[in-house]
């Protein structure tokens, strides 16, 4: 089955972040662009198999349906619940962050 990926504003809020991080803290143009490129690619892979992968481990996200995808090259990650076709991406973390609290 194939999945039509739908992020809310709080994931491309994160994403926009950490981008602007890597071109205006770190400033390099190169690592910003490399990150876009992937998570692209973790896109497109989620399309795919979104409803392959496991529900999450922490007993409140697992209760509210969320999984999770790992950035292909990078230790970012995006949590997402499944909606009939549409995959909701709800939020796109660094794999350090304490995501469960934000989540409750």
């Amino acid at each position: 089955m194939t999945y039509k990926v739908v992020l809310t504003l709080d994931a491309e809020e994160d994403l926009d972040r950490y981008i602007r991080y890597l071109l205006f803290v770190e400033k390099s143009q190169q690592a910003a662009e490399n990150l876009i490129q992937d998570f692209e690619e973790t896109k497109r892979c989620l399309e795919m198999m979104a409803g392959n992968l496991k529900l999450c481990e922490k007993p409140r996200l697992n209760e509210q349906g969320y999984r999770r995808i790992n950035f292909l090259a990078h230790r970012y990650f995006m949590l997402y619940r499944i909606e009939g076709k549409n995959v909701v991406v709800d939020n796109i973390f660094h794999e350090l962050q304490d995501y469960e609290q934000k989540m409750i």
